[in-house]
């Protein structure tokens, strides 16, 4: 199986430069591509900071590529529960989400944080400062 970097992932989803984003679609087009985690991540870093994507937005982006035929995202599952967290309490970011539903799946709670909305999640807790 092959895979893809950020900027890769990022022409898929924006499509801001047509002939990056055809190369791209070709690629991924040819069958089975795998997607880390941490080119996800980076990817909803990048939406939302250099594109000024809502919360929303970025939601749906991982959706699609989540539901795209060609592609396989690293631990999936987990993905899937940070999206649905994420959903739920977009102000905590993406990434908390995720670092928090991977040490669920790990079996590796409390979380231990200075965050204090991550720290009221359901496995968060929150480290007095």
């Amino acid at each position: 199986m092959r895979a893809i970097d950020t900027n890769v992932l990022v022409r898929l989803v924006t499509g801001d430069d047509a002939r990056q984003t055809a190369v791209a679609e070709s690629f991924v087009s040819q069958g089975d591509v795998w997607v880390s985690q941490l080119v996800l991540v980076e990817m909803t870093w990048v939406l939302e900071t250099s594109y000024g994507l809502t919360a929303q937005e970025i939601a749906d982006s991982v959706q699609m590529l989540l539901d795209h035929k060609n592609l396989t995202i690293q631990e999936a599952d987990t993905i899937e529960a940070a999206l649905a967290r994420y959903r739920r309490k977009p102000s905590l970011g993406f990434t908390d989400c995720l670092v928090l539903e991977s040490a669920r799946k790990a079996g590796h709670l409390p979380l231990g944080t200075f965050d204090r909305d991550l720290g009221r999640q359901d496995g968060g807790h929150l480290l007095h400062k």
